[in-house]
């Protein structure tokens, strides 16, 4: 599941474009890939005038191995959810290739393809990421440190479903 989130800054700084939505502003995107759960795997800082598909191949390449029963661990999802800005035959291509299942929806298609029945999740998380103030809004000039910042609240989330997890039952 990966969309990517746009910003809007009030400073200029590396990874920093032209907002599409509003070209006189400076603006970023937040990239990230999560779990049918929402957990964080990965998580990217771009431009905002970059678009979203060049940024999948880079997300999934820096997903942590996934620990499973029994033999190596998994590397990638067996399945990828996502909007339709990354509808790209070249990418589906791509994602079978690496045996990716991939589940895009079409564009110049209608609603209802029902991925939004799975796509809340991402939305979900990105509502979680951007309830630190430092990320919905961006005061950091550098890049690193905004990155630094996107990986720490991604770090926090990760902590705070763990604990939920292993809070006892009542």
């Amino acid at each position: 599941m990966v969309p990517g989130r746009l910003l809007t800054h009030w400073i200029r700084g590396d990874r920093v474009g032209p907002s599409p939505v509003d070209r006189a502003r400076p603006g970023s995107k937040h990239h990230l890939i999560v779990d049918r759960h929402g957990t964080p795997l990965a998580v990217t800082l771009t431009g905002g005038n970059r678009h979203d598909v060049t940024q999948l191949l880079p997300l999934l390449d820096a997903i942590p191995s996934i620990r499973g029963l029994r033999g190596r661990p998994r590397r990638k999802p067996r399945r990828l959810y996502a909007d339709r800005g990354y509808d790209f035959d070249k990418y589906r291509r791509l994602l079978w290739k690496r045996g990716i299942k991939p589940l895009i929806a079409r564009r110049g298609v209608a609603h209802g393809s029902a991925l939004g029945k799975v796509r809340w999740v991402v939305e979900r998380a990105f509502a979680w990421l951007h309830q630190f103030k430092r990320l919905r809004t961006r005061y950091e000039r550098r890049a690193d440190l905004h990155q630094g910042l996107l990986e720490l609240a991604c770090t926090i989330i990760c902590l705070r479903r763990l604990r939920k997890a292993l809070r006892p039952q009542q």
